[in-house]
């Protein structure tokens, strides 16, 4: 498979759903920029793996594509369960009391949930932003440890 410096010749990119679901939530739940980045050179098929972006962190050379988690999903994907809400959950079920221990609990098993359902929210195909453009390609996740 021929290699490029142009990213015009990637049709599909494969990503682990792990990956996807962690840039997601590290999105939500810290100040860090997690991203799915696909390295040069190009070709048909590429890789998107969970990246941190930094300030600087690319000086010469062609740019790797960043691809946002948030992008990667459907709109009716369901949102990261914070602990606010799940403390509301909680506290307005008749059936539990409420302590510290059950909300941590719950919240634990809220966010595993949460995780478990976005692999099926993945698109199945994903415009890029490049440097020449963008372009729509197509999505194959890949099942990974969750």
């Amino acid at each position: 498979m021929s290699e490029s410096d142009r990213p015009q010749v990637i049709r599909s990119i494969a990503v682990t759903t792990a990956d996807v679901v962690a840039a997601l939530e590290m999105q939500v739940t810290s100040n860090r920029d997690a991203v799915l980045r696909i390295t040069p050179p190009f070709n048909g098929r590429m890789r998107a793996r969970l990246h941190v972006t930094q300030e600087n962190e690319y000086t010469d050379g062609i740019e790797p594509i960043h691809i946002p988690p948030e992008h990667l999903v459907r709109s009716e994907a369901p949102s990261y369960p914070h602990a606010v809400e799940t403390e509301e959950e909680l506290r307005s079920d008749p059936e539990l009391t409420y302590s510290v221990e059950r909300h941590h609990e719950y919240h634990t098993e809220r966010v595993a949930e949460w995780r478990n359902s976005i692999p099926a929210y993945i698109r199945e195909a994903v415009t890029l932003d490049t440097p020449t453009g963008t372009q729509t390609v197509t999505v194959k996740p890949l099942s990974g440890e969750l």
